[in-house]
């Protein structure tokens, strides 16, 4: 389907030669809406106020430095042609959830060690607002044009012209060719995914169960939605992509130690009351 569209500006706003984009903007606030709803939770389950600020700090630096290293080790070819400066260009887009994913959990371990607290009851606290801030982060990959599908068709077209609207339309339409909006398509599933976990923490689910099953709940939308993107990194085992492996295993490893905690007897009621059980 060809196009040709208006697109939005990728730069939120400049300063003398200093721009400042949209990506960046957008991503900051999904971290500090992710921070407000952890700190609350924090709070409510009784726990220090400033805890998950204090592993805010360290998680954020770790989780952006892995999810660039990711990424630029999956897309080594591209880089390696371009100056070496273009790997810290993050501004430019290249952060792999994934990675940040890792670099967020190895932190985590090691702060609640040193605070001597559970790391899966932080896990838990953080569940929820991971997920939020990565389907808000989605629309940073929209701002700059990048995590999108194939072309669509003209059927698809119209039919998509019926719901969304025409600034998503707009800048679907790149180079003369309209894109699926897969960037749209995970930012929904996620936002289906946090309200499933602000439902099940008032379940009073078992500790570590709430951090597993936005793993699972995750990798499940991300495995289908990774299959119609264009730019995933890497192709492994056939048409398989990295992405998808990665979310096979997080969600086999997941199940398999959901079930390993909770018959070993590691895991304890998240609650009791206003005090938080530890295991």
């Amino acid at each position: 389907m060809t196009c040709d569209a208006p697109t939005l500006n990728r730069v939120f706003i400049q300063i003398g030669s200093k721009e400042i984009y949209w990506y960046g903007v957008i991503i900051a606030f999904g971290l500090l809406l992710g921070l407000i709803l952890a700190t609350r939770e924090a709070d409510r389950l009784g726990l220090k106020k400033d805890l998950m600020v204090d592993l805010v700090v360290f998680a954020i630096p770790v989780s952006i430095l892995f999810a660039r290293m990711y990424y630029v080790i999956f897309q080594w070819e591209q880089y390696a042609s371009a100056s070496w400066w273009k790997i810290f260009a993050i501004w430019e887009g290249g952060l792999a959830i994934h990675g940040a994913l890792i670099g967020a959990v190895l932190t985590a371990i090691i702060f609640a060690k040193v605070k001597n607290v559970s790391f899966w009851q932080l896990a838990d606290i953080a569940a929820p607002s991971l997920i939020l801030g990565q389907a808000i982060g989605r629309w940073g990959n929209f701002m700059n044009q990048e995590a999108h599908g194939g072309p669509i068709s003209e059927a698809t077209y119209e039919s998509f012209h019926q719901y969304l609207p025409d600034f998503i339309m707009n800048q679907m339409c790149i180079n003369g060719v309209m894109y699926h909006p897969t960037f749209l398509y995970e930012s929904v599933w996620n936002l289906l995914v946090f309200g499933f976990l602000l439902w099940f923490r008032r379940k009073n689910p078992l500790r570590g169960t709430m951090f597993l099953s936005y793993l699972i709940a995750y990798s499940i939308g991300r495995f289908f939605i990774e299959q119609m993107r264009t730019d995933s990194l890497y192709t492994l085992f056939g048409h398989f992509r990295t992405a998808q492996v990665i979310s096979l295993l997080l969600i086999i490893g997941s199940m398999i130690l959901m079930i390993y905690r909770k018959k070993s007897g590691h895991v304890k009621c998240h609650y009791d009351g206003k005090k938080v059980a530890r295991s």
